[in-house]
């Protein structure tokens, strides 16, 4: 009797185990349902971008094909969403030719935006003596001899929604903007101070996650 009673204990406590994990597994599948269904109901949108302007300080090749610029740009972002936050935990900006990184990249502050709040930053971005592949040296050459040069200004980072007080896992994103200089008059851009000129562009990024 007292190995079948003990027998019937563990069984018992087998049992006992296995239903506990049962319900923490249902809990958890409801929980990840509700969160699933307020996801969908709400749709999220992506943020929106905009570079408002670049001012151009410094934009001058050696004969080497080493380019040193500086700019300081106005990047304007939007949170379209009536329900929904957005952390941004991460952005990195910075200047490309041809996809080429011309300058170093610039990190932003930190920042939460909150139910179609707007956010604007005015980093400066620069590169000192940065090589130009040989691929892309004469292309640069050739449209600063046009008198014009286009440039893309990228935004790399990670983001969380925020929807109520649940908050999401990290998500990437990638901003593309493009920003068309133009050198050949001074009507071209505002002059700003000696060798500095400003563009003004309200030009659409295109935005990614």
């Amino acid at each position: 009797m007292g190995e079948k009673e003990c027998g019937d204990h563990r069984k018992a406590r087998r049992d006992s185990s296995r239903r506990v994990i049962a319900c923490i597994l249902v809990f958890v599948l409801i929980v990840l349902i509700t969160i699933f269904l307020i996801w969908v109901i709400l749709r999220p949108s992506k943020p929106g971008f905009t570079l408002l302007d670049t001012t151009v300080y410094a934009f001058n090749t050696s004969a080497a094909s080493f380019l040193t610029s500086n700019f300081q740009i106005t990047i304007r972002s939007q949170n379209p969403n009536d329900n929904i936050g957005i952390y941004y935990d991460r952005l990195d900006v910075y200047a490309e030719f041809w996809n080429q990184e011309i300058t170093l990249r610039c990190r932003l502050p930190q920042t939460y935006q909150g139910h179609n709040e707007v956010s604007v930053w005015s980093p400066i971005i620069y590169g000192n003596m940065v090589p130009i592949a040989p691929e892309y040296s004469p292309a640069l050459g050739a449209e600063q001899a046009a008198g014009s040069v286009l440039l893309m200004i990228k935004i790399d980072g990670r983001l969380r929604w925020k929807v109520g007080t649940f908050v999401t896992g990290r998500y990437h994103i990638h901003v593309r903007c493009p920003a068309y200089l133009k050198f050949e008059s001074q009507t071209d851009g505002s002059p700003v101070g000696e060798d500095a000129a400003k563009f003004q562009f309200v030009s659409g990024c295109s935005v990614s996650l």
